[in-house]
């Protein structure tokens, strides 16, 4: 069947998530550049995400990301919430040329609630807009593709799901019977197009340009 909608991951896939990186790096008294390559190398090595925070400041083992964010708060720093402003510019561009060209888009990732309300108010045409909190299940477990599924009323074979990490996005996808497609930008992107089973991805991109037109070749 030929392919009738595009899904995209939000982290990273539309959203830059790296000012809120810096923010806690600044909050934690750690060099930008220091805490970012932590980053990049806990998820290189397959490990949490959250892992970087015992990494870059052991002295504060196990660190408590919640209690911290509180504490933030309090102090008057910024939420680690991002905005419209992190949208990556490729993002809205690809979006459209999607709409334009017949396909039903959809945004669902695992992201909170409040997400949502920031991603409807993106400048295209989004047919979907899901988040793990309000669906009740997280990727990578088979229901969430499902329910993705069903949210646009269309089987698997017709949908291609864009996301920049293999655990879970483009495996699961693909494992779900959609086609996965594999965006080579930010920490996860990078490190997991080294990965062997980058080669499963229906198709590896540097940039969400690249995409409407690959879909069209699908």
């Amino acid at each position: 069947m030929s392919v009738a909608a595009v899904f995209f991951d939000v982290g990273e896939t539309l959203v830059d998530e790296s000012r809120l990186w810096r923010l806690w790096a600044d909050w934690l008294g750690v060099p930008r550049d220091a805490f970012l390559d932590a980053l990049y190398a806990v998820i290189a090595r397959g490990e949490h995400h959250r892992r970087v925070f015992d990494v870059v400041r052991p002295d504060l083992a196990p660190f408590d990301v919640d209690a911290a964010r509180r504490v933030r708060a309090a102090a008057g720093w910024p939420e680690d919430r991002f905005t419209a402003d992190d949208v990556y510019p490729d993002a809205v561009p690809s979006l459209r040329a999607l709409a334009e060209r017949g396909y039903v888009v959809g945004i669902a990732g695992n992201q909170p609630a409040w997400t949502e309300a920031m991603l409807r108010g993106l400048d295209a045409r989004i047919d979907v807009v899901a988040s793990s909190e309000r669906w009740g299940v997280e990727k990578p477990s088979p229901a969430f593709f499902a329910h993705l599924a069903g949210s646009v009323a269309l089987p698997p074979s017709a949908i291609v799901y864009v996301g920049d990490r293999l655990d879970n996005d483009v495996l699961p996808a693909l494992d779900a019977g959609m086609a996965g497609i594999l965006l080579r930008r930010g920490p996860w992107g990078t490190a997991h197009a080294l990965h062997p089973d980058a080669a499963r991805a229906t198709a590896i991109i540097d940039g969400l340009a690249e995409l409407p037109n690959l879909v069209g070749r699908l």
